[in-house]
């Protein structure tokens, strides 16, 4: 899909439980600046008055027609029938279900489209950004190896993620794929994984590292700048808490690419301390099990590369195929080592989630067209 030269506009918001961000995208660019409004969580008629405000200015900023609305809702929902169940961090939706999806349909007389934060942020890597991104590079170094899956991962105040396989994203049965904070914990064996992958994570974890109590913690970012010596503090347990929390992700994330198979993707707030973690993770990737008896087996197949590494990244770029001759004197291309890749965002996340949303939309109205 080729984003940069389709001329549609789409409506954009990312739905967060403090602010709603509303914008308007063509050709895969904003267009007009965000509009950022309080959510009013805790009140559904006065969130749904926010919506529509947002919406309707920014209509009235860009002074021509939409062809439809897309946007990031926090789960659990159906997305397909655009249906918000109960929200954590949106209270006003309730458990029997908004159609805020058939609402804004009726309200703007356009389509509208709501997916998972974690899969917009995945499928905005995988249109124009990350993914290409590798490949771009792969095709420079003259390295014929192609990637067309992509594992998005969002590291804040939660753990989200979003699966792209062969351009197109997986969405589930039940609206609920690549829920990954669910996995259980690495440390924390009784509670899932978010627990330790999240901005309460990097607090836990500095906070028994330290010795204070966890009200006195200081924020990750705070604690990213006394582990680099930025700030004053006790630099050894900064350090240990990333590399803990880098082990942990690095745990879930092996877990994820055995069944998917894909280069890995890191946005989120928590994603810019990387130097402090990005190394425990991958080393945890490219670990082994103890099988009974002490015999050592590689944790993946595929063995994996920091691409924020510039020498792991020299080394994930060089062509490491063969050829083998049959008897007939034609050639087969074998690679020996499969390989994947982790890299942080360069996108950065936010803009991620609205070209995410954006070429959903694209893709969405495409495959209507195509129906009739």
């Amino acid at each position: 899909m080729n984003i940069e030269k389709d001329s549609r506009v789409v409506l954009t918001l990312d739905a967060g439980g403090t602010n709603f961000v509303f914008s308007a995208l063509r050709g895969g660019k904003q267009i007009t600046e965000e509009i950022s409004l309080p959510s009013n969580a805790d009140n559904l008629e006065r969130c749904l008055a926010t919506i529509f405000k947002g919406f309707e200015t920014t209509l009235s900023i860009l002074q021509e027609p939409a062809e439809a609305i897309s946007f990031a809702f926090p789960g659990p929902a159906d997305y397909t029938k655009g249906v918000v169940g109960k929200l954590g961090n949106l209270p006003a939706f309730a458990n029997d279900g908004v159609p805020l999806g058939p609402i804004l349909e009726e309200k703007f007389g356009i389509p509208v489209f709501m997916n998972n934060d974690g899969d917009l942020f995945a499928y905005g890597e995988a249109i124009a950004g990350f993914l290409p991104g590798v490949n771009s590079l792969l095709a420079k170094a003259d390295n014929p190896k192609r990637y067309k899956n992509l594992i998005g991962l969002t590291f804040g105040t939660g753990f989200g993620a979003g699966i792209v396989s062969n351009g197109k994203l997986h969405l589930g049965d039940n609206s609920c794929g690549a829920e990954i904070f669910l996995q259980r914990g690495f440390n924390l064996k009784d509670a899932n994984i978010e627990e330790e992958i999240s901005i309460r994570g990097i607090k836990r974890f500095y906070s028994e590292a330290a010795g204070i109590p966890f009200e006195e913690v200081p924020s990750p970012k705070e604690i990213y700048e006394i582990g680099t010596g930025a700030k004053a503090g006790n630099k050894t347990a900064a350090v240990e808490a990333y590399e803990k929390f880098g082990r942990a992700a690095g745990d879930a994330i092996a877990n994820a690419v055995t069944l998917i198979d894909a280069p890995v993707v890191i946005g989120g707030g928590i994603a810019n301390a990387h130097p402090l973690f990005l190394k425990a993770l991958v080393q945890q990737m490219n670990g082994y099990f103890t099988l009974p008896g002490g015999r050592k087996e590689r944790r993946l197949v595929q063995k994996v590369f920091n691409l924020e590494d510039e020498a792991e990244k020299e080394e994930f770029l060089k062509n490491v195929s063969s050829k083998i001759t049959l008897p007939s004197g034609k050639e087969v291309i074998y690679n020996p080592e499969p390989r994947i890749c982790v890299g942080i965002s360069k996108l950065g996340t936010s803009k991620a989630i609205m070209t995410g949303a954006y070429a959903f939309a694209l893709q969405k109205l495409e495959q209507s067209e195509e129906a009739e």
